[in-house]
This record gives structure tokens, C-alpha cells and sequence, in this order.
């Protein structure tokens, strides 16, 4: 704007100069001046000071409205940055720990079902938690107290109503489950491994279940989990209910599970780590992991070693292997188990899934599986137990939520009187993780 009006005075500059000069030159050619002329000339010059008087006052005024429009700006700035503060600083700030150096993070899940089983002599609906993965709620902090240790604690409880090991079929409303899961402190080192005290995973826990299929939400080595509570009913005209449930006839032998206990895990060397832990009640186990991809293979396993410290029961050894072939998403998961008794035989477990991992949608994957499972000496000697499911479990990645299907039978054998029926059990649930 400043540039426009300079060029305007310059222009209306050189236009009185010329028209001077036009004078002079008639004047000195004529030798007089017309007095009529002059009159005119002075006119003219009259009206051109006119103009640029005016056009003083209009420049005068649009730098006026640019110095107003400049402070609008900046006082426009100054709100939306005030407002930035005041809104969206709290926002961001999110969940905080009581101490500066400590971040928490918060996570957990729900994961419900309705079981329809039919145990030879009624069909029933279930409502009920599924005990595969159960519904809980976590809180860990950590600490980076220098580049190579961390300092940890972990906070776990399961939030379980109706848990499926506790609802049976004369109690098809157990009520609500709370348990303790997690309650430790650990520090990790990059280079010298992890140190962990308190309640959690003993080392030998979900050494059974390792699994890449993605359908162990409902269907993995554990299979008795989703209808755990349920009783097997006697062969007999009344079909009378035994106190023999699934979960008794059917066990993973999956380690210690979660104690009060000191843990060691080494730093992972090549894909391979140890685990170790002295457990409460004088019990103690190890155990080895491993997990790596190659030759468009991922793989994973685990076995380990238990000492229960329980009556008759000696060792217990465990071990579970899964490969994924990640072209095709056909994938294998096996898991097998003994526990050493001392006045009767061992007690094992084999199982065996076969699964396929796909993906029909842009939401997420679609996995299938059907699987395998015979236990033997359980509940007591030479009981055999037969198991066979099948599943599909879909996600909608962006949402941390899974919805699954499955059909299971379970079958067992007894070498004592009396037989029992068989349990069909048809499960639908649904589990979102947050």
C-alpha cells in the first residue's frame, strides 16, 4: 500500500512539471503570457493539489485500517494461544503418577460369553465370564532410573462375575470373582536380566500355552477354561449330577500359575531366555522360552519344570510349541504335559490345534481353528477324557475388540462306575481390550 501511494504523488509530480514546462516553452515563444492562460494554469494546479490532498487523506486512512487489522491479528493470536493453554494442555495431560519420574499406564479388558450346553439331559444357557482370559484391570509403572535399569511395579485384579469355573449347573449364578493377579515390584536390566518380587507369573506359568493361532481367546491349551464349573452327569435313569467337573477331568498342567514368589528372567540371548522362581509355600520352578521368524516361518515354544509341593505329587514337567506359516496363515499349536504321582500313574495331557489365519476384511484378521485334547489319569486312574472344538474368533483391530464362536464336546471315560454323559457346550462371546 505504501509502494501504490508514493507511485501516485510521483505520477502527478511529473504531470505539473510537464505542463510547467509546455508554459514556459509557449511563453518564450510567444514573448507574453496570456492572462486568460495563466488564470487557467492556476486553476488547473489548484485542482491537482486537490487531488493530492485528497489522496494524502486516503493513504492516511488505509494505513490506519492495516495498523488496525495488524493489532486485530495479534490480539486474535494471543486468545487462540490463551485458549490452546487453558483447553487442550489438559487434555493431553491424560492419567499422571504421584511421582514426576514414574509413568503409569492403565489397561485391561472384558471379556463375556453366554455358553449353551447341553449335559445329556438339559440344555441351558450360561451367562458368564470367560475364564480363558478373564475380565481385569491393570496398572504398571515404571522408572528409567539410568539407560540400562528400569525400575517396575504392577498392579493386576480380575473383575469376574460369574466366572465360567465357578458357574455350575446348580449354580448358574455364582456372584462376583475378584483375585489379586499381579502385586509386584521388579527392576530390568537390558544387559543382566529382570529381578521380580511379589505376586505374578511363577516361571513355569502359560509354559503349556504358548499359541500364535490368534483363536486362544476361547480356544487354546486350557480348553476346560470357558466351561470349567460344569458337571458331568451320571449314566443312570435319574441322570443324577456327579461332583466330577470339566476341569477336573481335563488339565493343561500348566505350571505354578500366579504366586507370591522371587523371579529371575536372563536377557533373551538369540531368542532364547530362562526363567526362574522360588515360590511361596515351598514350591519352585524354571522354565526356557524361545521365539524367532525365518524362511517365512514365526515360531515360539516354552517347556518347563515345577515342583508343586502337593500330596502324592512329585514333578510336573510341561511344554507348548506353535508355528505360523505367515504367507498362508496355516499355523500348528501343540502342547503336552505329565505330573509324577506316587500311589497312582502319572497324570498327562496332549493336545493338539490346527488353525488358519486370513484376512477377509480391512478391519482385521479372521482366524480358525479346530483342535484336539486327551488327558489321561484325571481325574483319577485310567480316566480317559476326549475333547474336540472347533472355533473363529474376528477382530476389529482399531477398536482392541475380538468376537468369537465355538463349539466344543467334552467326553470322559471312567474306569470306575458309574459312566457319564457327555457335555456339548456352544460358546459366543465377545472380549475388548482397552
Amino acid at each position: 500500500m505504501k509502494k501504490k501511494g508514493k507511485a501516485i504523488f510521483v505520477v502527478l509530480g511529473l504531470l505539473l512539471a510537464v505542463q510547467l514546462f509546455l508554459v514556459s516553452q509557449l511563453a518564450a515563444q510567444e514573448g507574453t503570457v496570456d492572462s486568460k492562460d495563466v488564470e487557467r494554469l492556476e486553476r488547473l494546479i489548484r485542482e491537482q493539489q486537490q487531488q493530492l490532498e485528497s489522496l494524502q487523506q486516503q493513504v492516511k486512512q488505509l494505513k490506519q485500517t492495516v495498523t488496525d487489522a495488524q493489532a486485530q491479528a495479534k490480539e486474535t493470536k494471543s486468545v487462540a494461544e490463551e485458549v490452546k493453554t487453558t483447553v487442550v494442555a489438559p487434555v493431553e495431560k491424560g492419567v499422571t503418577s504421584g511421582q514426576e519420574r514414574v509413568k503409569l499406564a492403565i489397561s485391561g479388558q472384558l471379556n463375556r460369553a453366554v455358553n449353551i450346553a447341553d449335559d445329556g439331559k438339559n440344555t441351558k444357557a450360561y451367562y458368564v465370564d470367560n475364564d480363558a482370559s478373564n475380565s481385569r484391570i491393570r496398572f504398571v509403572g515404571t522408572a528409567k532410573a539410568t539407560d540400562d535399569l528400569t525400575i517396575g511395579s504392577r498392579i493386576e485384579v480380575a473383575f469376574a462375575p460369574n466366572e465360567s469355573a465357578d458357574v455350575t449347573q446348580g449354580n448358574e449364578e455364582s456372584g462376583n470373582f475378584l483375585d489379586e493377579r499381579w502385586a509386584e515390584v521388579s527392576l530390568d536390566s537390558k544387559r543382566f536380566g529382570k529381578l521380580s518380587l511379589g505376586k505374578g507369573d511363577t516361571a513355569s506359568n502359560n509354559s503349556a500355552e504358548v499359541d500364535l493361532s490368534k483363536t486362544d481367546v476361547v480356544q487354546y491349551a486350557g480348553i476346560a477354561a470357558i466351561a470349567a464349573g460344569l458337571r458331568f452327569r451320571q449314566k443312570n435313569a435319574d441322570d443324577t449330577l456327579t461332583n466330577v467337573s470339566v476341569s477336573d477331568a481335563f488339565n493343561n498342567l500348566d505350571g505354578l500359575s500366579e504366586k507370591s514368589r522371587v523371579r529371575y528372567d536372563t536377557p533373551t540371548f538369540y531368542g532364547f531366555q530362562l526363567a526362574g522362581s522360588l515360590v511361596s509355600d515351598q514350591r519352585y520352578d524354571a522354565s526356557l522360552w524361545w521365539g524367532g521368524q525365518g524362511l517365512g516361518f514365526k515360531a515360539a515354544g516354552a517347556v518347563a519344570v515345577a515342583f508343586p509341593n502337593e500330596d502324592d505329587t512329585d514333578y510336573q514337567y510341561d511344554g507348548s510349541f506353535s508355528l505360523l506359516h505367515e504367507a498362508t496363515g496355516l499355523n500348528l499349536t501343540l502342547s503336552a504335559a505329565l505330573q509324577e504321582r506316587d500311589n497312582q500313574g502319572d497324570a498327562n495331557n496332549l493336545w493338539a490345534k490346527v488353525g488358519w489365519l486370513t484376512r477377509f476384511f480391512s478391519f482385521g484378521e479372521t482366524a480358525f481353528a479346530v483342535d484336539y485334547d486327551r488327558s489321561v489319569n484325571l481325574p483319577t486312574d485310567r480316566d480317559d477324557g476326549y475333547s474336540m472344538g472347533a472355533a473363529v474368533v474376528q477382530q476389529f483391530e482399531d477398536y482392541g475388540t475380538e468376537l468369537y464362536l465355538q463349539y466344543r464336546l467334552f467326553s470322559l471315560d471312567r474306569d470306575v462306575e458309574p459312566n457319564v454323559r457327555d457335555i456339548n457346550v456352544g460358546t459366543i462371546g465377545a472380549r475388548v481390550k482397552f
